[in-house]
């Protein structure tokens, strides 16, 4: 389980699925558990889409300095995972393979997307806090460019210590 706390929002409590993308979910925790996420922003947020994060930059175009392969079947890679409401997932380029960072979380449900981006866990559907904060942090302001009017801060992504520690492998030097 992983816990993304949102200041003055509350936080989303993903599940992630090793079986179905184990580099995507390596590389995530391993920025999670550096604190890489932690003081960041949405810097992306279109209501009844998605909410985007994790760019150091706070534009989009940001990363760590790496990127990984693409998890997803347009890119070889035998992933099952829909992108449900609440489904976690991994932002890129046109490239497949310029992961780094970025991720989003549907939502709705954003089926158009599968096979095309590289989920990796989502919000148990029982939780219902956790789709209140999703909600809720969707529905902020935004610019004519989907960047939120006031910032909306990841204060930290805790890992549980049952995750598993494994180091993700990078593929390309990026940004």
């Amino acid at each position: 389980m992983v816990e993304i706390k949102i200041k003055g929002f509350g936080s989303i409590v993903l599940k992630l699925d090793w079986k179905s993308a184990p580099n995507t979910c390596a590389n995530f925790v391993e920025l999670a558990r550096k604190g890489f996420y932690d003081g960041l922003t949405f810097h992306r947020i279109i209501k009844n889409f998605m909410i985007q994060g994790g760019d150091p930059l706070g534009k989009g175009f940001g990363g760590p300095g790496y990127a990984i392969k693409g998890e997803f079947a347009a890119n070889g890679f035998g992933n099952p995972l829909h992108h449900g409401g609440g489904a976690i997932s991994m932002a890129r380029s046109a490239d497949p393979d310029s992961a780094g960072s970025q991720f989003f979380i549907c939502d709705r449900d954003d089926g158009f997307l599968d096979g095309q981006y590289a989920a990796f866990g989502s919000i148990d559907p029982t939780d219902k806090d956790s789709f209140k904060t999703l909600d809720a942090v969707a529905s902020v302001p935004t610019d004519a460019n989907d960047a939120p009017l006031n910032k909306v801060v990841i204060e930290r992504v805790t890992v549980s210590p049952d995750e598993p520690v494994k180091e993700a492998v990078k593929i390309k030097d990026r940004f």
